[in-house]
């Protein structure tokens, strides 16, 4: 399949502003079928799911329809699915209900390489109890996660490791299947943060070996939501706190209060690959098979780029990474390389992005660096504009210091 990067531009109306946009990191753009699929169910009558009046039987679809495609975006079982306001919300939720089981001597791993929202809600659930937080480092050189790195902190009171997929700083993917048969013979629970990862690669839950996987569609071409992919059998095992009259039935014990039906009715990855044959599962593979390769040719003309105007560091320097790459510019502000970009129509944000355990193990401090992100709709003009500007703002910023 040839990945056609303009005809998925033409489907997203926000790129008709004129920006060359590297900040799908922080949110891709959407793409009409998806603002079609929202204002549809807004449109059309909606009611507490049920099946008596058409209000309630097309809430009951679209969340019906919802939990499969979900499913079948990450090789998950649909009674897996948990829908919640944020990947953020949903970590909260879920440390909070897991750690009702842990007690003083238990311990929990965190990673530095992650979002704060993968490590704040098991520290705090883990102080709340009592429980002791181990943290895995990553090599600040080279930017990897190890096995090592995860055995090191494993002991026989480890109750659950919580770890990337893919550093939305500075791109690393670590080998998460090695990790979780480290985990799951340490006799853990492995939780893992894919909310960048998401946005790249095929999810494969059971290949992943993940207990726990979260993700936000609104990373990949998606609305503003978070989602939680689980085996069913293993969320039957958690009390989540409710309200009394809400249903004890999994997952939707998970789910506080009515969910944004409207949130869930686009449907739009399955369609970047045209002329894949088979079931939806099959034509997402095949999308970001090609979606890869895609971006994987445009990150190494960035490379290539950047490291031809010189005096830029580049911190993504793992063996697997995603398209994501974290610069420093030296004697140079990231900020105001930010803003000068942004004033010529190149949006690639600066900071730590929620990272700032991995900013600060990278020796950025709170501040980070300039990130420069791709999407299935980045291509080639993108990043000639953003070689160019960037080339212009070395060669007429003074330095700094």
């Amino acid at each position: 399949m040839t990945f056609c990067a303009n005809a998925v531009r033409a489907r997203v109306p926000a790129l008709k502003a004129g920006s060359a946009r590297f900040d799908a990191p922080g949110g891709t753009q959407t793409p009409q079928p998806v603002i079609d699929g929202i204002a549809d169910a807004l449109a059309n009558p909606l009611a507490n799911r049920g099946l008596t009046t058409e209000g309630e039987r097309n809430a009951e679809a679209v969340v019906t329809r919802a939990r499969r495609a979900m499913a079948d975006l990450l090789g998950a079982d649909p009674r897996g699915i948990v829908f919640g306001r944020s990947s953020t919300q949903l970590a909260y939720d879920l440390s909070r209900t897991v750690a009702k089981s842990w007690g003083p001597g238990d311990e929990v791993v965190v990673s530095r390489l992650d979002h704060d929202s993968n490590i704040r809600p098991w520290i705090q659930a883990a102080e709340a109890v009592g429980a002791t937080v181990r943290w895995a480092e990553f090599d600040p050189a080279t930017g990897e996660l190890t096995t090592d790195d995860i055995a090191a902190v494993l002991s026989a009171r480890t109750r659950l490791v919580a770890v990337t997929a893919a550093s939305n700083l500075i791109g690393t993917r670590p080998d998460i299947p090695a990790f979780a048969d480290l985990v799951h013979r340490a006799g853990a629970l492995l939780h893992v943060d894919a909310v960048h990862y998401a946005s790249h690669a095929a999810v494969d839950l059971p290949g992943l070996g993940a207990d726990f996987l979260v993700c936000s569609p609104y990373k990949f071409l998606g609305p503003h939501l978070g989602v939680l992919a689980s085996r069913p059998e293993l969320l039957e095992t958690l009390r989540p706190d409710k309200l009394l009259p809400s249903t004890d039935a999994v997952p939707e014990r998970f789910e506080l209060g009515t969910l944004p039906y409207e949130l869930l009715a686009g449907d739009f990855l399955a369609s970047l690959a045209p002329g894949a044959d088979g079931t939806r599962r099959e034509r997402l593979l095949a999308a970001f098979t090609a979606i890869e390769a895609h971006e994987d040719a445009l990150r190494a003309r960035i490379e290539q780029g950047l490291a031809d105007l010189g005096g830029i560091t580049v911190h993504s320097r793992a063996t697997h990474r995603t398209p994501t790459l974290l610069l420093t510019l030296a004697g140079r502000s990231t900020t105001a390389a930010s803003r000068y970009l942004a004033e010529r129509g190149v949006d690639a944000p600066a900071g730590s992005f929620y990272a700032l355990e991995a900013s600060r193990r990278l020796g950025l401090r709170d501040e980070g660096g300039l990130r420069i992100g791709l999407a299935p709709y980045s291509n080639d003009e993108d990043v000639d504009r953003l070689l160019e500007t960037l080339a212009g703002f070395l060669g007429t910023t003074p330095a700094v210091g």
